[in-house]
């Protein structure tokens, strides 16, 4: 008995355990798709290579698991390298399988013939070919080890065209079994070293990180939290690891916090432009860090103790050594008070903009009037300048892996294929996906792939008629006229939720904040895609400043 080299490739998938595959078929993979299917394995064929390899990168982050996504050769690789990418700057694992032309034809001009493997592999942590089909078990399962082990990243396996509609005799294909990974505590001493310096602490920080949420850290940090009644700050990925309503949340005093800590204490948190380089860290405090990878510490920060290890364990072992909170009475402590009016003072300001009741709305009354509206269990993907940046500062969550965005690469076009991702992931929950107008126009048809997938989606276009910021119909005409139209200018109220409609979603406009209620508890009851084309004030032409990355 034989097997092709596309059944080879779909069995080793199911032996590690694959359920879904995010892709985009054709020359020469669609026999691999096919294949993929008989598996019982979910093939989700998407619009673009860029959104489906975005679909994997996040399914990475949300189950732990390799994100697996298939592509065609050629400019399908090359589409797909911004998944891949995404996923090695973020740390998620994912498994990039591309087609390639036939190994007989490298060399001859062969039809979409490219480097694939060479061009993956600056940017991948495994990048390979199987020398014959009875290897390509093998070839994955290196693949599989490398993209989950240690610190995440990404992996390539090259699947040349004549090895997809090859055959090999059965029993020359080995049998792999699913990823077992294996996890490490710190070094007792340097943990003994980190709880003194805790004890020792005045004001002491928690920094939780994403890489918190992705090692699934949750019930170690929030125990920690509990025990050590220190102060946390949440990165915007790490939201929810410990519930943003706790009462020690700095999330509202995030400047302060930073300024005043003497202890710093990061859990799975890099300290890069996120974090400003840790240049707004107290200059005298004392800096413990976690991480899984060991030349992570010390970037751009001296660090005092370092703790290499699997998040959870290390937590672990740092809440059993020290003796209890950092302060006998940490709700009247002089510290945690500063930090809890200065929240207040925060939120005082912020309501403010709630009530803001001009129309067009402003991104802080859209915002209010969708979060309302939300469940506390929703997933929450976002995208966009500052759509991104000021939804961070307005939705809260409760539990970790809640909500996602453009993350540390902070690449635009993410949107669609990571709450595809999502609403898979999260079956039985509501996933709504808040991205502005620029963002979703790298990813908007991928609407018809939700709608297709039977994904109750919710997408809602923060739609300000530019990129960053944009113009009225009356100033864009005018500048047009006199050739001075910004770059960053689209046309003014485009209408998205048509573009939704065509593709058999719902489409919904909003222009009021009444409109914006009715719209989302409408998009709530619904069980198919629907689309709010949100419009709010452009803003006017502003000169842009970038000079905050590096401050």
């Amino acid at each position: 008995m034989s097997l092709s080299g596309a059944q080879v490739i779909a069995k080793a998938l199911k032996q590690q355990g694959v359920s879904v595959v995010f892709g985009i078929v054709g020359i020469p993979v669609v026999d691999v798709a096919e294949a993929i299917q008989a598996e019982g394995i979910k093939f989700i064929s998407f619009r673009n290579e860029q959104s489906c390899s975005y679909a994997a990168s996040a399914w990475g982050f949300l189950t732990g698991q390799p994100g697996v996504c298939l592509v065609v050769s050629g400019p399908g690789v090359v589409h797909a390298l911004a998944g891949v990418v995404n996923s090695q700057v973020n740390l998620w694992p994912l498994v990039l399988i591309g087609g390639s032309c036939e190994t007989t034809l490298e060399g001859a001009g062969a039809f979409q013939e490219c480097q694939q493997v060479e061009m993956c592999r600056p940017y991948t942590k495994f990048s390979a070919r199987p020398q014959r089909i009875e290897l390509i078990p093998t070839v994955l399962q290196s693949a599989t080890r490398h993209a989950a082990l240690g610190r995440p990243g990404a992996a390539y396996i090259d699947l040349p065209a004549d090895f997809i509609q090859g055959s090999v005799d059965t029993s020359a294909v080995p049998s792999i079994g699913p990823l077992r990974p294996v996890f490490a505590q710190a070094d007792p001493a340097a943990i003994r070293e980190a709880a003194m310096l805790l004890a020792n602490a005045r004001s002491p920080l928690i920094i939780v990180g994403k890489g918190a949420a992705y090692a699934r850290a949750e019930t170690a940090v929030r125990a920690l939290v509990e025990k050590y009644q220190a102060p946390f700050l949440p990165t915007p990925m790490g939201k929810g690891v410990v519930p943003d309503s706790h009462k020690r949340n700095a999330s509202s005093a995030r400047s302060s916090a930073l300024r005043t800590a003497d202890v710093v204490l990061l859990l799975g948190a890099r300290v890069n432009w996120i974090l400003h380089f840790g240049k707004r860290f107290n200059p005298q405090a004392k800096i413990i860090q976690v991480d899984v990878h060991a030349e992570e510490m010390g970037t751009n920060v001296t660090i005092d103790v370092a703790l290499q290890g699997h998040l959870p364990l290390v937590v672990e072992q740092l809440t059993a050594a020290i003796v209890g909170p950092f302060t006998a009475a940490p709700d009247t402590n002089e510290y945690v008070c500063a930090l809890h009016e200065h929240a207040q003072a925060n939120g005082a300001k912020q309501a403010a903009k709630y009530a803001d009741a001009q129309v067009p709305m402003t991104y802080h009354r859209a915002f209010y009037e969708i979060k309302q509206r939300l469940p506390t269990d929703v997933v929450l993907v976002s995208e966009g300048a500052n759509t991104m940046d000021i939804a961070r500062t307005v939705f809260d969550f409760e539990e970790p892996r809640r909500r996602l965005d453009c993350a540390t690469f902070a690449n635009m076009g993410v949107g669609m294929g990571f709450a595809i991702a999502a609403q898979l992931h999260y079956a039985n929950q509501r996933v709504v996906a808040i991205v502005g107008d620029s963002a979703f126009g790298f990813s908007a048809m991928e609407i018809e792939t939700a709608v297709r997938s039977r994904l109750p989606l919710v997408v809602i276009v923060i739609n300000n008629n530019g990129i960053y910021f944009g113009l009225d119909a009356a100033e864009y005409e005018r500048l047009e006229a006199q050739g001075t139209l910004p770059t960053t200018a689209l046309l003014p109220d485009i209408r998205y939720e048509l573009v939704a409609e065509a593709c058999g979603a719902r489409g919904l406009l909003a222009t009021t904040p009444e409109e914006l209620g009715k719209a989302v508890d409408s998009a709530m009851e619904h069980d198919g895609v629907t689309l709010i084309n949100c419009l709010i004030r452009p803003g006017g032409y502003q000169k842009l400043d970038f000079a905050w990355m590096a401050k």
